[in-house]
């Protein structure tokens, strides 16, 4: 089938996007869903920090490629062999297809399965190959989604089957943005009631972790950021304290405001500087958590006797170390009582048209969660 799809043919073109256009809706042919594939019309679809890296070049991928994995939608239609979803299903996209096999998988740890890991970074979908393609050449997969499209076919593994009633713009920020920063919260660190926290960088994720704080009972809950404006937002959303960390003092900053540093120190912005000062503000005994993706060349060094002398622990959380089958609805429900409140988070809604523009507000840093209603 014919299909609308945001492609990126090159990256590391500069800004702004709106005039040098890195990514370009093109007409693309769409295969029909394979053995253990679905197609899913898609509702809304979210611009995160992770597409703007590919777009960037920060996070290389193969090229060209088919944008986006933060979304919603409608299953059309199931391939054979597929009986956990049916046309009609309401789904949520997840952006690491887990196989359910590898050593990882049997561990109860699907946000590293090996063979999606490995799908992901060749542009494919999980049973190998790709289903987009140009007149004259294949397009990959951005990590098995590619939601910037009116249609995607994905791994029935890449989907989370939802009953709610919903719009379809708040079920998309789950597939990234909840997962992955009230999951680190929650999954990795396991943080105890009554600790001290703290979040460097408040993009989509930041923010979804100090809302995961606030649910998990953290006593004092720290939000740092380079921009004012995210600022202002976190203490809205309940953040008890605030740090610019464009002061040369934060780390001494929040030292003294907290006593030393924080039980629970995450590092949302994928940047070596956001995660000198988590690690620094990390007090004696404490736990640094990061779920940034940074360029794979960029380097972070810390004294090594730190982990030893002061007994700290570095953890890495990849989709906030979430079973997405099982943490999505639990978040959900968690938001529709009221004490999950990610909702807040939606900022803008675009067109799929205006998908540069939208990618320049991302970078420019005053939004939270930019949304493509598709319809």
């Amino acid at each position: 089938m014919k299909i609308q799809s945001a492609i990126l043919r090159s990256s590391g073109v500069q800004h702004p996007f709106a005039e040098s256009k890195p990514i370009q809706i093109e007409t693309v042919e769409l295969d029909s869903p394979q053995a253990g594939e679905v197609l899913v019309k898609i509702k809304a679809a979210s611009l995160c920090h992770s597409d703007l890296s590919v777009i960037n070049g920060s996070r290389p991928r193969p090229l060209p490629m088919a944008l986006g994995h933060e979304a919603s939608g409608v299953v059309e239609q199931v391939g054979e062999g597929v009986t956990s979803f049916s046309p009609g299903d309401k789904v949520i996209c997840v952006f690491v297809p887990s196989c359910g096999h590898c050593i990882p998988c049997s561990e109860g740890r699907p946000a590293l399965c090996e063979p999606g890991a490995e799908a992901n970074g060749a542009g494919t979908l999980l049973g190998g190959g790709v289903r987009i393609h140009s007149e004259t050449e294949d397009i990959g997969h951005h990590v098995g989604v590619s939601a910037f499209s009116e249609y995607v076919v994905v791994s029935e593994n890449s989907l989370v089957k939802v009953d709610e009633d919903l719009p379809f713009e708040k079920l998309a920020l789950f597939g990234c943005a909840v997962i992955t920063g009230v999951g680190a919260v929650v999954n990795t660190a396991n943080i105890k009631l009554g600790s001290t926290v703290a979040v460097v960088g408040l993009g989509g994720i930041g923010l979804s972790a100090l809302l995961g704080a606030i649910a998990s009972g953290a006593r004092e809950i720290i939000a740092i950021d380079i921009n004012e404006n995210k600022l202002k937002q976190a203490k809205e959303l309940g953040a008890t304290e605030v740090f610019n960390s464009k002061d040369a003092d934060v780390v001494e900053q929040v030292k003294a405001y907290t006593n030393g540093g924080v039980d629970f120190a995450f590092e949302t912005a994928g940047v070596v500087a956001a995660m000198d000062v988590a690690y620094a503000i990390t007090k004696r005994g404490g736990t640094t958590t990061t779920t940034g993706l940074p360029h794979p060349e960029h380097k972070f060094a810390f004294p090594y006797v730190s982990l030893t002398a002061e007994e700290k622990t570095l953890k890495g959380s990849y989709i906030g170390s979430c079973v997405p089958k099982r943490d999505i609805p639990r978040f959900i429900q968690m938001m529709k009582q009221g004490r999950l409140p990610v909702d807040k988070l939606l900022s803008n809604i675009i067109s799929l048209e205006e998908i540069n523009e939208g990618f320049d507000l991302l970078a420019k840093g005053d939004s939270s969660r930019i949304i493509i209603k598709m319809d």
